[in-house]
């Protein structure tokens, strides 16, 4: 009888993973790397243990319409109650990722995808000069509006909240409501459990004793378009924050997890832009700071020990699996749990969705083809062989022209070509633009 956690710490880079996370102990992989740079791909590759672009989930296809079965699915077909939470409005019922498990629930943000609320986020950004009398405006519109008065007075006052720290459930992205979920189920004796927490992503708004600086009011495409105008070191203590509460609170999921867990799989998606490259966030290219992940796979006891070769997101899955007793045969992974020889993995770039396009062209931002091509690189061990909006970076020793082996690499796999999504409903695409994704 095997129960398996995996943790997913949403936008964590693997620098302020190591400054933070001294704590956690288990198996640390110092040289990890994700299949992608944001989460719709990197997930993707985690429930399915294959590449995004194999999947068709990336990008503008953002559902879990993958016709084979994932990671929640075998695990439910082979007797596992299966659970998650989730504080990413990207990671979904809305995108159908509650696929195969019994229970899914999520943090405050998930909630309000089912409501029609009024767009605070874009009215606060549209009349930040108004004064007090901004708020007699939107209070207007929220009743005598197109929009669903009581949700969206709730909303407006939640947001304020948030920003006070004020509340549980609104002092943080969903951390806190994580922490109450682990103690209040009664965990058996199988059982997967998948957590999402947000806490590094942006806004960058952890409870006001974490703030070093207010949290910026940015939007990162643009940000990285007009980077004259951005205070990089502002924007760096305000995630650094983020990460400190991130760290403070998952030490107590942890606690309650390794009580009922035989193995615990910490890790990052992604991680973030935060001046490198004169950028923000992450949906710019697959620089090594957005897909050198961190990742360590607790099996037990306080000790922490370090292993050197290059993994992928991909043996997550493909660990899991043989942790539950389940056949892996399906992944591109590996298991962790048995040290191998460094192997390449392929990183990829989709492009942008339409709607970030449409975003940046709102603001007056139109030179962005490059946003939408595709880009690939690969991993070896610590060395890391990517192309870049201008050509290629990186170094990989094993190879005279990496190029070639990346076209190799390339023509191994068996594209899924889907349709993108259709159109996002109103209450889906104002989660999204408070995270920056629209």
């Amino acid at each position: 009888m095997t129960n398996i956690a995996l943790v997913v710490l949403d936008t964590l880079r693997k620098d302020s993973f190591d400054e933070h996370f001294d704590w956690l102990p288990g198996t640390r992989f110092e040289n990890a790397w994700s299949t992608s740079h944001w989460t719709v791909p990197a997930h993707a590759s985690l429930f399915t243990g294959k590449y995004a672009s194999e999947v068709g989930v990336y990008s503008g296809a953002e559902s879990l319409d993958y016709p084979g079965p994932v990671l929640p699915e075998l695990f439910s077909d082979s007797g596992f109650e299966t659970r998650a939470f989730s504080a990413n409005v990207n990671i979904s019922k809305k995108f159908d990722w509650h696929r195969g498990f019994d229970w899914f629930e999520g943090s405050w943000r998930l909630r309000a995808l089912d409501e029609n609320v009024f767009d605070w986020d874009e009215f606060i950004t549209n009349n930040r000069d108004r004064g007090p009398e901004r708020y007699l405006s939107a209070l207007r519109q929220c009743v005598l509006g197109d929009c669903d008065t009581v949700p969206s007075l709730k909303r407006g006052a939640l947001m304020k909240m948030r920003d006070l720290g004020i509340g549980d459930e609104t002092r943080d992205d969903g951390a806190t409501r994580a922490l109450d979920l682990v103690r209040e189920w009664e965990f058996g004796d199988e059982e997967f459990l998948f957590v999402n927490l947000m806490e590094a992503h942006s806004p960058y708004a952890p409870p006001e004793e974490y703030r070093d600086v207010e949290p910026p009011e940015i939007d990162s495409l643009e940000a990285t378009y007009r980077s004259e105008d951005v205070d990089f070191e502002h924007i760096r203590r305000a995630y650094d924050g983020s990460v400190r509460y991130l760290s403070d609170m998952y030490r107590r999921i942890f606690d309650e997890l390794r009580t009922d867990f035989d193995i615990v799989v910490t890790m990052g998606d992604h991680g973030e832009l935060l001046g490198e490259h004169d950028a923000c966030g992450h949906l710019y290219g697959i620089y090594p700071e957005l897909t050198h992940v961190p990742l360590s796979v607790w099996t037990g006891g306080s000790e922490t020990t370090v292993r050197d070769e290059g993994v992928s997101l991909l043996d997550v899955h493909a660990t899991v699996l043989e942790a539950g007793g389940l056949d892996s045969k399906r992944s591109r992974g590996r298991d962790l749990r048995e040290k191998r020889a460094d192997s390449d993995w392929l990183t990829e770039y989709h492009g942008i969705a339409d709607r970030h396009s449409q975003s940046l062209a709102n603001k007056g931002i139109t030179d962005i083809d490059e946003l939408k091509r595709e880009l690939s690189g690969f991993a070896r061990g610590k060395h890391y062989f990517y192309e870049t909006f201008d050509g290629y970076d990186g170094a990989m020793p094993p190879y005279d022209d990496p190029t070639d082996r990346l076209a190799t690499l390339l023509a191994d796999r068996r594209r899924r070509h889907v349709e993108e999504d259709g159109e996002i409903d109103d209450a889906v695409l104002t989660q999204l633009e408070d995270l920056g994704y629209a």
